[in-house]
Protein backbone atom coordinates (compact mmCIF):
# COMPACT_ATOMS: atom_id res chain seq x y z
CA UNK A 1 0.00 0.00 0.00
CA UNK A 2 2.95 2.28 1.23
CA UNK A 3 4.70 1.68 -2.49
CA UNK A 4 2.11 2.57 -4.41
CA UNK A 5 1.13 5.49 -2.72
CA UNK A 6 4.99 6.64 -2.65
CA UNK A 7 4.37 5.56 -7.10
CA UNK A 8 1.61 7.61 -7.30
CA UNK A 9 3.19 11.12 -5.51
CA UNK A 10 6.27 10.23 -7.61
CA UNK A 11 4.01 10.37 -10.59
CA UNK A 12 2.55 13.36 -10.08
CA UNK A 13 5.52 15.48 -8.80
CA UNK A 14 7.53 14.40 -12.49
CA UNK A 15 4.76 15.04 -14.05
CA UNK A 16 4.61 18.61 -12.90
CA UNK A 17 8.25 19.03 -12.97
CA UNK A 18 7.12 17.99 -16.54
CA UNK A 19 4.74 20.80 -16.80
CA UNK A 20 7.28 23.20 -15.50
CA UNK A 21 10.47 22.21 -17.46
CA UNK A 22 8.22 22.70 -21.10
CA UNK A 23 8.25 26.04 -20.70
CA UNK A 24 4.53 26.85 -20.05
CA UNK A 25 3.26 27.98 -16.32
CA UNK A 26 1.13 24.89 -14.64
CA UNK A 27 -1.04 27.56 -12.83
CA UNK A 28 -2.58 29.21 -16.42
CA UNK A 29 -5.98 28.35 -18.03
CA UNK A 30 -4.29 28.87 -21.39
CA UNK A 31 -0.69 28.67 -21.09
CA UNK A 32 1.97 30.83 -23.08
CA UNK A 33 5.12 28.95 -23.58
CA UNK A 34 7.81 31.47 -22.05
CA UNK A 35 10.30 32.19 -25.20
CA UNK A 36 6.64 34.07 -26.46
CA UNK A 37 6.19 36.20 -23.57
CA UNK A 38 8.27 39.40 -24.20
CA UNK A 39 6.91 40.91 -20.90
CA UNK A 40 5.37 40.22 -18.60
CA UNK A 41 4.45 41.82 -14.76
CA UNK A 42 2.64 40.22 -11.62
CA UNK A 43 -0.32 42.43 -10.22
CA UNK A 44 -2.28 42.06 -7.09
CA UNK A 45 -5.49 43.30 -7.46
CA UNK A 46 -8.33 43.77 -4.59
CA UNK A 47 -11.75 43.02 -5.42
CA UNK A 48 -14.35 44.88 -3.29
CA UNK A 49 -17.94 42.73 -3.85
CA UNK A 50 -19.96 45.18 -2.20
CA UNK A 51 -19.33 47.62 -5.52
CA UNK A 52 -22.26 48.03 -7.89
CA UNK A 53 -20.40 45.77 -10.66
CA UNK A 54 -19.24 43.61 -8.60
CA UNK A 55 -22.97 42.44 -7.29
CA UNK A 56 -23.50 40.56 -9.87
CA UNK A 57 -21.14 38.08 -8.14
CA UNK A 58 -22.37 38.40 -4.65
CA UNK A 59 -25.87 38.20 -5.15
CA UNK A 60 -28.02 36.56 -2.49
CA UNK A 61 -27.20 32.90 -1.74
CA UNK A 62 -25.05 32.75 -5.06
CA UNK A 63 -22.22 34.24 -3.44
CA UNK A 64 -18.66 33.22 -5.34
CA UNK A 65 -17.24 33.27 -1.38
CA UNK A 66 -19.90 30.84 -0.48
CA UNK A 67 -19.66 28.50 -3.81
CA UNK A 68 -15.73 28.49 -2.67
CA UNK A 69 -16.52 27.72 1.41
CA UNK A 70 -18.96 24.97 0.41
CA UNK A 71 -16.30 23.46 -2.34
CA UNK A 72 -13.66 23.46 0.40
CA UNK A 73 -15.73 22.05 3.27
CA UNK A 74 -16.75 19.54 0.59
CA UNK A 75 -13.42 18.14 -0.04
CA UNK A 76 -13.41 19.62 -3.86
CA UNK A 77 -10.90 22.07 -3.16
CA UNK A 78 -7.24 22.95 -2.11
CA UNK A 79 -6.29 25.69 -0.18
CA UNK A 80 -2.76 27.54 -0.01
CA UNK A 81 -1.41 29.41 3.19
CA UNK A 82 0.09 32.29 0.37
CA UNK A 83 0.04 32.95 -3.56
CA UNK A 84 2.71 31.35 -3.67
CA UNK A 85 0.74 28.34 -4.06
CA UNK A 86 2.67 24.69 -4.34
CA UNK A 87 5.83 26.09 -2.99
CA UNK A 88 4.14 27.10 -0.13
CA UNK A 89 1.97 25.28 2.22
CA UNK A 90 -1.43 23.67 1.84
CA UNK A 91 -3.88 24.80 4.40
CA UNK A 92 -6.36 21.78 5.70
CA UNK A 93 -9.92 22.19 5.87
CA UNK A 94 -9.94 22.80 9.33
CA UNK A 95 -7.04 25.29 9.40
CA UNK A 96 -9.54 27.43 6.62
CA UNK A 97 -12.22 27.01 8.65
CA UNK A 98 -10.26 28.33 11.50
CA UNK A 99 -9.56 31.16 9.93
CA UNK A 100 -12.79 31.97 9.33
CA UNK A 101 -14.12 32.04 13.15
CA UNK A 102 -15.80 35.27 14.85
CA UNK A 103 -13.42 36.43 17.17
CA UNK A 104 -14.58 35.57 20.83
CA UNK A 105 -15.69 38.79 22.39
CA UNK A 106 -14.79 37.10 25.47
CA UNK A 107 -13.09 33.89 27.00
CA UNK A 108 -14.65 30.28 25.52
CA UNK A 109 -16.57 28.50 28.20
CA UNK A 110 -14.82 24.86 28.66
CA UNK A 111 -16.50 21.32 28.40
CA UNK A 112 -17.23 21.33 32.12
CA UNK A 113 -18.43 24.93 32.46
CA UNK A 114 -20.91 23.78 29.14
CA UNK A 115 -21.96 21.02 30.68
CA UNK A 116 -22.13 22.52 33.96
CA UNK A 117 -24.83 25.22 32.26
CA UNK A 118 -26.74 22.51 30.72
CA UNK A 119 -27.41 20.59 34.24
CA UNK A 120 -28.21 23.82 35.46
CA UNK A 121 -31.22 24.37 32.51
CA UNK A 122 -34.26 23.54 34.68
CA UNK A 123 -33.39 25.75 37.49
CA UNK A 124 -33.88 28.64 35.01
CA UNK A 125 -36.44 31.07 36.90
CA UNK A 126 -37.72 32.22 33.36
CA UNK A 127 -38.67 28.92 33.25
CA UNK A 128 -36.85 28.21 29.72
CA UNK A 129 -33.75 26.04 28.57
CA UNK A 130 -30.31 27.82 28.77
CA UNK A 131 -29.10 28.29 25.41
CA UNK A 132 -25.84 27.12 25.14
CA UNK A 133 -23.57 27.44 21.74
CA UNK A 134 -23.05 24.05 20.17
CA UNK A 135 -19.77 25.08 18.69
CA UNK A 136 -17.61 28.39 17.83
CA UNK A 137 -19.38 31.02 15.13
CA UNK A 138 -18.07 31.52 11.51
CA UNK A 139 -18.38 34.81 9.52
CA UNK A 140 -21.39 34.12 6.97
CA UNK A 141 -20.37 34.16 3.31
CA UNK A 142 -22.25 37.47 2.60
CA UNK A 143 -20.35 38.88 5.39
CA UNK A 144 -16.61 38.50 3.40
CA UNK A 145 -16.91 40.68 0.75
CA UNK A 146 -13.40 41.67 -0.35
CA UNK A 147 -11.14 38.97 -2.50
CA UNK A 148 -7.94 39.30 -3.36
CA UNK A 149 -6.43 38.20 -7.05
CA UNK A 150 -2.95 37.55 -8.02
CA UNK A 151 -2.78 37.53 -12.03
CA UNK A 152 0.03 38.26 -15.00
CA UNK A 153 0.01 41.07 -17.24
CA UNK A 154 2.25 39.16 -20.62
CA UNK A 155 2.29 40.65 -23.68
CA UNK A 156 2.53 37.42 -26.23
CA UNK A 157 4.37 38.36 -29.26
CA UNK A 158 3.06 35.57 -31.35
CA UNK A 159 -0.28 36.83 -31.39
CA UNK A 160 0.87 40.64 -30.56
CA UNK A 161 -1.64 41.20 -27.81
CA UNK A 162 -1.68 42.07 -24.37
CA UNK A 163 -3.14 38.94 -21.96
CA UNK A 164 -4.01 38.81 -18.30
CA UNK A 165 -3.84 35.72 -16.62
CA UNK A 166 -5.09 34.83 -13.25
CA UNK A 167 -3.24 33.28 -10.92
CA UNK A 168 -4.49 32.91 -7.88
CA UNK A 169 -7.52 34.87 -5.87
CA UNK A 170 -7.78 34.63 -1.70
CA UNK A 171 -10.83 35.34 0.38
CA UNK A 172 -9.88 38.55 2.60
CA UNK A 173 -10.75 38.39 6.85
CA UNK A 174 -11.22 42.54 6.70
CA UNK A 175 -9.84 44.44 9.49
CA UNK A 176 -13.49 45.18 10.86
CA UNK A 177 -14.30 41.80 11.27
CA UNK A 178 -11.09 40.29 12.67
CA UNK A 179 -10.45 43.66 15.30
CA UNK A 180 -6.82 43.29 13.45
CA UNK A 181 -5.97 43.85 9.51
CA UNK A 182 -6.76 42.32 6.47
CA UNK A 183 -6.08 38.84 6.69
CA UNK A 184 -6.26 36.14 3.75
CA UNK A 185 -8.44 33.06 5.25
CA UNK A 186 -6.82 30.81 2.27
CA UNK A 187 -5.47 30.91 -1.10
CA UNK A 188 -6.77 28.97 -4.00
CA UNK A 189 -5.74 28.05 -7.62
CA UNK A 190 -7.68 30.34 -10.38
CA UNK A 191 -7.88 26.96 -12.37
CA UNK A 192 -9.29 24.97 -9.31
CA UNK A 193 -11.77 27.55 -9.10
CA UNK A 194 -12.79 27.12 -12.76
CA UNK A 195 -13.71 24.32 -12.44
CA UNK A 196 -15.28 24.12 -9.54
CA UNK A 197 -17.27 27.09 -10.86
CA UNK A 198 -18.20 25.27 -14.09
CA UNK A 199 -19.70 22.07 -12.08
CA UNK A 200 -21.53 24.44 -9.38
CA UNK A 201 -25.39 25.55 -10.55
CA UNK A 202 -24.96 28.60 -7.66
CA UNK A 203 -21.20 29.93 -9.86
CA UNK A 204 -23.46 32.53 -11.45
CA UNK A 205 -22.68 35.80 -12.49
CA UNK A 206 -26.16 37.62 -12.04
CA UNK A 207 -26.69 39.87 -15.40
CA UNK A 208 -29.25 42.35 -13.63
CA UNK A 209 -30.72 43.60 -17.09
CA UNK A 210 -31.55 40.27 -18.17
CA UNK A 211 -32.42 36.82 -17.04
CA UNK A 212 -31.59 34.85 -19.66
CA UNK A 213 -28.27 36.08 -20.04
CA UNK A 214 -26.93 35.32 -16.83
CA UNK A 215 -23.12 33.80 -17.07
CA UNK A 216 -20.58 31.40 -15.47
CA UNK A 217 -18.29 33.05 -12.86
CA UNK A 218 -15.42 31.61 -14.38
CA UNK A 219 -17.04 33.26 -17.87
CA UNK A 220 -17.16 36.31 -15.92
CA UNK A 221 -13.67 36.76 -15.13
CA UNK A 222 -12.62 35.53 -18.22
CA UNK A 223 -14.46 38.77 -19.55
CA UNK A 224 -13.59 41.04 -16.99
CA UNK A 225 -16.68 41.76 -15.85
CA UNK A 226 -15.32 43.05 -12.41
CA UNK A 227 -14.09 46.15 -10.48
CA UNK A 228 -10.88 46.00 -8.90
CA UNK A 229 -8.24 48.55 -7.67
CA UNK A 230 -4.05 47.64 -8.31
CA UNK A 231 -2.38 46.88 -4.34
CA UNK A 232 0.65 45.98 -5.88
CA UNK A 233 2.76 45.56 -9.02
CA UNK A 234 6.05 43.60 -8.76
CA UNK A 235 8.87 45.04 -7.93
CA UNK A 236 12.30 44.15 -6.09
CA UNK A 237 10.92 45.10 -2.27
CA UNK A 238 8.22 43.38 -3.10
CA UNK A 239 6.43 46.21 -1.52
CA UNK A 240 3.02 48.04 -2.07
CA UNK A 241 1.83 50.82 -3.67
CA UNK A 242 0.79 51.81 -0.09
CA UNK A 243 4.12 51.51 1.57
CA UNK A 244 5.80 53.18 -1.85
CA UNK A 245 3.77 55.96 -1.92
CA UNK A 246 3.18 56.63 1.45
CA UNK A 247 3.11 60.41 2.22
CA UNK A 248 -0.89 60.65 2.44
CA UNK A 249 -3.60 58.34 2.05
CA UNK A 250 -4.75 59.94 -1.23
CA UNK A 251 -0.69 59.82 -2.83
CA UNK A 252 -1.45 55.82 -1.90
CA UNK A 253 -5.49 56.05 -3.58
CA UNK A 254 -3.80 57.68 -6.86
CA UNK A 255 -0.90 54.84 -6.59
CA UNK A 256 -3.59 52.36 -8.37
CA UNK A 257 -4.96 54.57 -10.77
CA UNK A 258 -1.35 55.42 -11.87
CA UNK A 259 -0.11 51.76 -11.97
CA UNK A 260 -3.11 50.59 -14.15
CA UNK A 261 -2.64 53.54 -16.60
CA UNK A 262 1.29 52.69 -16.69
CA UNK A 263 0.34 49.56 -17.80
CA UNK A 264 -2.34 50.55 -20.35
CA UNK A 265 0.18 53.13 -22.13
CA UNK A 266 3.02 50.44 -22.29
CA UNK A 267 0.56 48.60 -24.21
CA UNK A 268 -0.55 50.72 -26.39
CA UNK A 269 3.00 52.13 -26.95
CA UNK A 270 4.22 49.15 -28.10
CA UNK A 271 2.05 49.15 -30.91
CA UNK A 272 1.62 52.32 -31.63
CA UNK A 273 5.59 53.34 -32.58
Amino acid sequence: MKATIFLILLVLTLSLVAQENSGYNPNSIRPIHVSDIMYKKTVTRNIDLREKQNKSLFSVNREITRVIIDAVKEGRLKVYQSDSLDLGKVLTKEKFLENLKVPASGPELTEEEKKFMQQGANDNVFGGPVQVSSGPAYFEPNQLYQLTLVEDFIIDKQRSRAYWDIQCLAIVVTAELNQKVDLPAGWFKYKDLVEIFKKDPRAIWFNPENDQEHRNMADAFDLRLFSSYITKVSNPSNAYLTEIYSESAKQGLMASYWAANALMEYEHNLWEF
